[in-house]
């Protein structure tokens, strides 16, 4: 049984805290003690009153990100865990690759996410202590689609070793979350063109169903709790089993 005081004096960041992922793993962390600072690129996204410190910047945008790191360490102090959320792609092919597309989800997803991170761990690295959790993708492990976006967080998972590595013995933990499919908003769109989608998505799962937010936000929660004092540079799919083999193969090839 987790204790439902697990992160009590903890001050936990959250970035992307009012999305579908985001609030489901602020609310979590929440009801487990924790002081949440939520991070998100509106007001209104933040307005959850389990958000006790709230922080509006844009990923795409560095003087707002660099003020929002003042902003946090002047008011809410060095964080105890940094969980990294915000993301985001809509290039789902390599035929929707641009230049202005690659930039922007490379930029997005990788470039704002390490600029806003890499001064919120070095302070903690100062303190000695700290536990960060990214939020990538099975994209970052196999292709399913979303090149740029792909590429984006499998430099996640390479800086997320090397915080690891090299900040180890500061006392910092560094770990990755990849999701597979979750139904989320993020899923509206592809919805509202095919909305028989969902059932041939679940043929590929080995469990028969994609994920729900709160399944991975356990498994957020668990990587930055004490419960995993062990374990750093690891990283683990939250994907009912998509990443572990391919079932399609097993029932149309195998099984014929």
């Amino acid at each position: 049984m987790v204790s439902r005081a697990e992160f009590e004096d903890k001050t936990v960041v959250v970035t992307g805290a009012g999305g579908g992922l985001g609030s489901t793993i602020v609310k979590l962390m929440a009801e487990r003690g924790a002081r949440v600072v939520g991070c998100d690129q509106s007001a209104e996204a933040l307005a959850s009153p389990t958000v006790a410190s709230r922080h509006v910047f844009n990923l795409l945008d560095r003087a707002s990100i660099e003020a929002a790191i003042a902003a946090i360490l002047d008011r809410d102090g060095v964080p105890d865990i940094l969980i990294n959320n915000a993301g985001w792609t809509r290039a789902e092919t390599l035929d929707a690759l641009t230049a202005d597309t690659i930039e922007q989800e490379l930029d997005l997803n990788l470039t704002g996410v390490m600029t806003f991170a890499d001064p919120l761990i070095k302070a903690m690295a100062g303190r000695g202590s700290g536990s960060i959790v990214f939020i990538s993708s099975v994209n970052a492990i196999s292709h399913f689609g979303n090149p740029a976006y792909a590429a984006a967080k499998a430099g996640i998972n390479a800086y997320a070793k090397s915080i690891a590595v090299e900040l180890g013995r500061a006392g910092l933990r560094a770990n990755v979350v990849c999701p597979g499919s979750i139904r989320t908003a993020a899923w509206d769109h592809r919805l509202a063109k095919d909305p028989e989608i969902l059932g041939r998505l679940q043929r590929l799962y080995p469990l028969g169903r994609i994920v729900d937010a709160r399944e991975v936000a356990e498994a957020v929660a668990f990587l930055a709790s004490d419960r995993a004092s062990g374990i750093t540079g690891a990283v683990v799919p939250v994907d009912a089993g998509l990443t572990a083999g391919y079932l399609p193969f097993i029932d149309d090839i195998l099984g014929a």
